[in-house]
């Protein structure tokens, strides 16, 4: 009976695919206060991470959304999730990613809202690419 309220689900921009090519110089994470998370995008894993976008393209791709919009929607899909805080720096971010459970939001290009395309063979994919699926009380009691 307990949910939870997850935060940055574009990990501080980074899904949003601006750090690709590194960290432009007006990135959130070129600010020196920030510099923490400059050195995770840098990093080895920070390279994994981008690797591990490139392969969620083309399921992004196939339901007609942004990175960003599936990833919302794969938050909101999760059993264990209550609400998601999106922390978007412009309008336009907050209606694209208002696209992940919005019919017609702009930005993105979406023409339908992502959430209900998230069929659980659709979730296991991007689990499976993630490799960090969460683990419910039901898969220990099996």
């Amino acid at each position: 009976g307990v949910g939870a309220m997850t935060w940055s689900p574009l990990a501080c921009g980074i899904i949003s695919g601006k750090y690709g090519n590194g960290v432009p110089e007006s990135s959130r994470a070129a600010l020196k206060c920030y510099q923490w998370l400059k050195e995770k995008i840098i990093s080895e894993e920070g390279r994994k991470q981008q690797v591990k976008l490139k392969d969620l393209s083309p399921i992004a791709e196939r339901l007609g959304c942004t990175l960003p919009q599936l990833a919302v929607a794969w938050c909101l899909r999760n059993e264990g999730v209550s609400s998601v805080l999106l922390g978007s720096s412009n309008p336009e971010q907050l209606i694209e990613n208002l696209g992940a459970i919005q019919a017609s939001a702009g930005g993105g290009g979406t023409s339908a809202e992502v959430l209900p395309k998230m069929t659980s063979h659709i979730v296991n994919e991007i689990d499976n690419i993630l490799g960090n699926k969460p683990y419910s009380k039901k898969d220990y009691r099996s």
